[in-house]
């Protein structure tokens, strides 16, 4: 097959626009570290109810979104000095009236599915939004030690934020994504999971996770907060649950007929796209780290 040289520089500039404002954001501070993930959680949201309207639910989209905003403000304010002034008690209580707010509204919706548009609205908040809450917490682990504890810069004091641990780990699922593609493509002939993805194989997994676990000993060398055993044991963690991540919204996106879960950036799809791996690596990352913390 001919390179399309229009689509392939379409993707091309999407990637590198995507990068730089990701490492920008995570590596610039706190504030424009949650204010990303912020858009970022609320647009997975919006593109996951899409897709369960390709799947005919109607997902009750407006309490969705309300209880979204306030789940990741929780989690935002939860761990930074301004949950002085905004106890999180508040917030999460109004988290919890909008949950059962979904099915005040279902009760007086006269559709006969209307456990599937609840089931709908509230797997949304658990598959979009508590992935990127979590990531929050991860970027916060060091709660009792700040190395800006002596600055004067307010956005350094706003809370423990330490990037290292996000990039680390989003650095881990690159390496994956690239071992297994590059692997995959020059050798790859057995199937891994041919119903959901056919075009994933048991020789990219391989080399996927060689390549992870190679890069793994590189990010214990940049960031030492983690022994190296630890980010090897996170870079495993990628390498599973990363890729049962991908499976999981290759086959929502099969049940849905959608090639894409939205088209933010041109040539990639959208934010589950994107994402998909981070979704499913952040929580038993995090578990893992309270654990060894």
């Amino acid at each position: 097959m001919a390179l399309n040289l229009k689509t392939f520089a379409t993707r091309t500039i999407t990637a590198a626009v995507f990068v730089a404002i990701l490492l920008a954001c995570i590596c610039t501070n706190y504030i424009t570290f949650i204010s990303l993930f912020f858009i970022v959680s609320i647009w997975g949201l919006h593109e996951f109810y899409q897709l369960a309207e390709k799947l005919k639910a109607k997902p009750y989209k407006p309490i969705g979104y309300l209880a979204g905003i306030c789940l990741f403000s929780y989690s935002a304010v939860s761990n930074s000095s301004f949950s002085v002034y905004l106890p999180t008690d508040t917030i999460l209580a109004y988290v919890l009236i909008f949950v059962f707010f979904t099915f005040i509204i279902a009760l007086f919706d006269d559709q006969k599915n209307t456990i599937v548009n609840i089931t709908y609205t509230l797997t949304g908040l658990i598959y979009a939004v508590l992935p990127f809450m979590i990531l929050v917490n991860i970027s916060c682990m060091d709660k009792f030690y700040s190395p800006h504890a002596d600055s004067t810069l307010w956005y350094e004091t706003f809370a423990p934020y330490n990037f290292h641990y996000i990039l680390g780990v989003i650095l881990l699922i690159w390496a994956s994504d690239a071992g297994a593609y590059i692997v995959g493509s020059l050798i790859g002939k057995h199937k891994l999971y041919e119903r959901i993805s056919p075009g994933k194989t048991w020789e990219g997994t391989i080399g996927a996770t060689i390549l992870t676990m190679g890069a793994a000993f590189l990010i214990a060398h940049w960031y030492p907060e983690l022994a190296l055993k630890h980010w090897l044991m996170i870079s495993m963690m990628v390498c599973i649950f990363g890729t049962i991540g991908d499976l999981v919204e290759s086959m929502l996106k099969r049940q849905a007929g959608i090639k894409d879960s939205g088209k933010i950036m041109p040539g990639h799809g959208g934010i589950l796209d994107r994402f998909d791996s981070l979704l499913f690596v952040a929580p038993f990352i995090y578990a893992y780290m309270i654990l060894i913390k």
